[in-house]
């Protein structure tokens, strides 16, 4: 009998030393990698179908991870984070100028844009936040071990990679952590979405705009007056951008960061021109312009409407370049912004889960 028992004992020691020698995997204590496909919401119908990837569809496991991500000052070595240039009460923008000298864009219906950043150097929102995660950049100043050890050492972010992405982060190239990285911040931007500004309300049907406020929209909508929608659209494009490059007569000449989309592409018919922002919270998202010269939406209305500045690439819809602008009398002007801050979305501002998840 003892002799049985000392041979089974023997097996299950050399079952617990095969065991031993087995590959250790994290993932076998985080479950089955299963994520849920997010909902984008359907309150929205005359917007576009938003861009959603076949080899990035956006998970709630990853708009989970990339939520924290973009609050958490992990990924920097200069304390900030995502968030700290892209405030939500400012529509995911702020009201300073970037260290690289331009404007920050606001975060806001990314999920419909064509390109990004002011001069369309992006090309997908999955791939915009991989610059900043190149050592020494100058936003985030990462490093590699910014990028490698804090996850070896972190409680949740393991998990958090394996939910949303099924592979265990500490365990990747770098190259492939800072994909993953950007794909789960992609996720959450294309959350960060817009649709129930007072103007979206008064179509339908949910709000009454002021008499100021629809002489405004008229002025916008009109070709001999502000002749706005030819770049932001009107009702019917609920984005309030064209998704294209203009040059809107802001210099006569173009240097440094001004010489525009020509810095991409180095054709010479590109100088001066800029991305279309969108219009959408406009009101929350100053100053305003790709270098940020103007600081208020009365600014921007007496240069549309007196201060273009003719050049040899102004966009042809610049049609009254060469009497200066729309001119506007001073009641235009003042409906004119009346209408553009009916744009503004205080749903959007103070959505808790677009929110610091912490």
């Amino acid at each position: 009998m003892q002799k049985i028992v000392g041979i089974l004992v023997c097996i299950i020691f050399v079952s617990c030393l095969k065991d031993k020698t087995k590959p250790y995997l994290e993932s076998e204590e985080w479950g089955e990698f299963n994520p849920t496909k997010y909902s984008f919401p359907n309150a929205f119908s005359n917007f576009p179908v938003p861009d959603n990837p076949v080899w990035n569809v956006t998970t709630v496991e990853g708009v989970t991870l990339g939520r924290k991500l973009y609050y958490d000052n992990i990924l920097s070595t200069n304390g900030k984070s995502c968030s700290s240039c892209h405030i939500q009460s400012k529509s995911f923008s702020t009201q300073n100028v970037g260290p690289n000298g331009f404007n920050v864009p606001a975060h806001i219906n990314l999920a419909w844009n064509k390109s990004f950043g002011w001069l369309g150097e992006a090309r997908t929102l999955d791939s915009v936040a991989l610059a900043d995660l190149e050592e020494g950049n100058i936003f985030l100043k990462a490093n590699n071990d910014s990028i490698l050890q804090r996850f070896m050492v972190h409680n949740d972010y393991p998990r958090l990679f394996w939910k949303a992405f099924g592979v265990e982060i500490t365990k990747v190239s770098l190259n492939d952590r800072k994909k993953y990285i950007s794909y789960a911040l992609a996720q959450f931007m294309r959350t960060q979405i817009s649709y129930n500004s007072k103007f979206d309300k008064y179509l339908r049907g949910e709000a009454v705009l002021s008499s100021d406020e629809i002489a405004g929209f008229s002025i916008f909508m009109q070709e001999d007056k502000g002749d706005c929608f030819h770049c932001h659209g009107d009702s019917y494009n609920p984005l309030w951008h064209d998704n294209l490059f203009h040059n809107n007569g802001l210099d006569a000449t173009h240097t440094g960061i001004n010489i525009g989309r020509y810095a991409v592409t180095g054709n010479v018919n590109d100088l001066g021109k800029f991305r279309t922002p969108t219009l959408r919270n406009i009101e929350l998202t100053s100053p305003y312009m790709h270098d940020g010269r103007f600081s208020t939406l009365e600014q921007v209305v007496n240069f549309y409407s007196e201060g273009l500045q003719n050049s040899q690439t102004i966009d042809p819809l610049m049609k009254k370049v060469n009497q200066g602008g729309a001119q506007l009398n001073p009641t235009e002007k003042a409906q004119l912004v009346a209408f553009l801050k009916t744009l503004t979305d205080n749903t959007f501002i103070s959505d808790v889960s677009l929110s610091d998840p912490e």
